[in-house]
């Protein structure tokens, strides 16, 4: 049996859980997420738990058990806390500006300053440096993350651009004197 299928997940204190045909419903203080999954999954809530069980032990019906279990727990984790993911701005007048926690205003070395939305359930903000993307669909906040970070790469040899915060940069060596001969 699969070892993160079989696992309950737990209900937080002000999160409800609906399951009707093939589509679960979350709901919390941070949002509210919808999602269907596979026909052959089912689907039990009871006991202030949630628990995910499979028809066979087919290989599909394994795969398809672990993976349904775990957006189910990523689902449940977003709308009781939330996701956050943190980018990190270098370079000399890279800046950016956070308007209305919707709208963000990037200025990344190009002609140019450029205006991102966030979608809906996503929201912005900006200390010093560290932009900050959060909401409660660990997909989306992730995309999103990507998307800006794709703005402006960092670059190899000063390491200027948009990147995780953590992330390391393999780092080249720039030009060096050539010998004449």
């Amino acid at each position: 049996m699969s070892r993160v299928g079989k696992k309950p997940i737990p209900i937080p204190d002000g999160v409800t859980v609906n399951v009707k045909d093939n589509m679960i419903t979350v709901k919390g203080p941070k949002g509210e997420l919808a999602k269907p999954f596979h026909k052959d999954i089912t689907v039990k809530t009871a006991d202030g738990e949630i628990r995910v069980e499979r028809p066979s032990d087919e290989k599909k019906h394994r795969a398809l058990h672990g993976l349904v279990r775990a957006l189910i727990s990523n689902m449940v984790t977003g709308v009781s806390e939330g996701y956050e993911i943190s980018l990190q701005i270098i370079g000399v007048g890279f800046q950016g500006e956070v308007k209305s926690n919707k709208r963000l205003l990037l200025s990344l070395g190009y002609s140019h300053q450029i205006l991102m939305d966030a979608p809906e359930g996503i929201s912005f903000s900006l200390v010093r440096d560290i932009l900050k993307v959060s909401g409660p669909d660990k997909q989306k906040v992730g995309e999103v993350a990507a998307q800006v970070r794709k703005l402006r790469k960092p670059e190899p040899y000063k390491g200027k651009g948009i990147r995780y915060l953590g992330e390391q940069i393999h780092r080249k060596a720039g030009k060096t004197a050539g010998a004449t001969s």
